[in-house]
């Protein structure tokens, strides 16, 4: 018999679901920076073998929206419950249980199994722990509670282990050489936008979106046109630096690793252009692929 299913991560930002995600998938699907908010759109990456398809899929982290942008993250987040086979609720031992009540509130209702996944274990004591892994069950009482370390890559493979057991008998949802479903474009707007989260401060990163104009592969090699938005016109000039130095660091950066995803030559062209208020605009998140009400 066949095995097939929706495994979805969720949680609050800054937990570690990114990592996780690419542990579990084996390849580098969903970018993982040390910035919250780090993903933006719901990303699925597919794991198949001979008698088994789990389509991963990993949501913006849970957080009260405070513009356009934030509000659709939070229904990427959302629509996770609703079609989920199995949900993992990623949290830390940083974090305090009650954070985000209403959405946890949500989860308790849930009919699908659920594992509670307490990542970071390696920064709290074993008292600590014992106490939080308590109080997630008094808050989820149906869950399975499993402390990991997504970074030393402890007990996930006891999490995948879980996932086999609970994925329902199905046949295979997408094609089994595909493994994400999402276009190369995406991709390589999300590389770009992980340097640009690395390599500058404050709000700069969070102001940003990235479009690719072109994209054009040949056996050897891929050419790529991509265009950075911005918000301001002083944003603009922080993102190209000084003679242009910060914006040749980002390309740099993001070519090498665009090679390494692709396992091809790469040749970038990068651009920067204001786009004002792009973040609160229906109509431009609507043109960036985002989900709105």
């Amino acid at each position: 018999m066949h095995k097939a299913g929706f495994v979805n991560i969720v949680g609050n930002p800054n937990v570690g679901k990114s990592t996780l995600m690419n542990l579990l998938v084996g390849e580098r699907v969903s970018i993982a920076t040390f910035k919250a908010q780090t993903t933006r759109h719901r990303i699925m990456g597919i794991l198949n073998t001979d008698d088994m398809q789990i389509v991963f899929s990993d949501t913006p982290g849970v957080l009260k929206p405070n513009y356009k942008l934030q509000e659709s993250m939070l229904n990427f987040s959302e629509s996770a419950l609703a079609d989920a086979d199995v949900l993992l609720y990623m949290t830390d031992t940083i974090e305090k249980p009650d954070k985000n009540a209403d959405f946890v509130e949500k989860v308790r209702h849930m009919t699908v199994p659920v594992l509670v996944l307490v990542n970071k274990i390696d920064l709290s004591s074993q008292e600590a722990l014992v106490k939080q892994v308590e109080e997630w069950h008094k808050l989820l009482p149906a869950a399975e509670i499993i402390p990991i370390s997504a970074k030393a890559k402890f007990n996930v493979d006891v999490v995948m282990k879980r996932i086999k057991e609970l994925l329902p008998d199905s046949p295979p949802y997408f094609g089994k050489d595909q493994w994400t479903d999402k276009p190369a474009r995406f991709f390589v707007a999300e590389i770009i936008r992980e340097k640009i989260l690395l390599y500058y401060d404050k709000e700069i990163p969070y102001a940003v979106e990235v479009v690719v104009d072109q994209f054009k592969e040949e056996k050897k090699s891929i050419h790529i046109n991509a265009v950075i938005y911005v918000e301001r016109e002083s944003q603009k000039g922080i993102i190209i630096g000084h003679k242009g130095v910060a914006l040749k660091k980002v390309a740099s950066e993001a070519r090498r690793s665009l090679e390494h995803f692709f396992q091809k030559s790469v040749y970038l062209e990068v651009f920067v252009k204001v786009d004002k208020d792009w973040r609160s605009s229906d109509k431009e998140l609507k043109n960036f692929g985002y989900q709105l009400d």
